[in-house]
């Protein structure tokens, strides 16, 4: 029972806090008054490139997620293909890879 207890008061102050804090918020921006700044076509330009770049960014991340089926689709099929066997991997290391005769 003390223990439920301690939770119930523990959960009361995190409230108790949260509602005060928003509440010292709200009376440090109310007087405030708006600010008659210029902002410049700079600016706007600044944010609209890191939106898209956001943008840009969540798009690949879903591609890729998409893709990742499809791309073991195919590689279970030429597994297939060569009987169970994976596809050799291509050497980088071995002559002639690089054009060169190899001598």
């Amino acid at each position: 029972m003390l223990e439920s207890q301690a939770i119930l008061k523990s959960i009361r102050d995190y409230v108790t806090m949260a509602f005060l804090n928003r509440a010292a918020v709200l009376l440090l921006i109310i007087p405030a008054a708006p600010a008659a700044a210029y902002i410049g076509p700079g600016s706007g330009i600044s944010l609209l490139g890191g939106l898209w770049a956001v943008l840009v960014g969540i798009v690949l991340a879903l591609a890729a997620i998409l893709i990742w089926p499809i791309r073991y689709m195919i590689k279970r099929r030429r597994t297939r293909r060569n009987g169970g066997q994976p596809e050799p991997a291509h050497d980088p290391a071995a002559p002639g890879s690089d054009g060169e005769s190899g001598q």
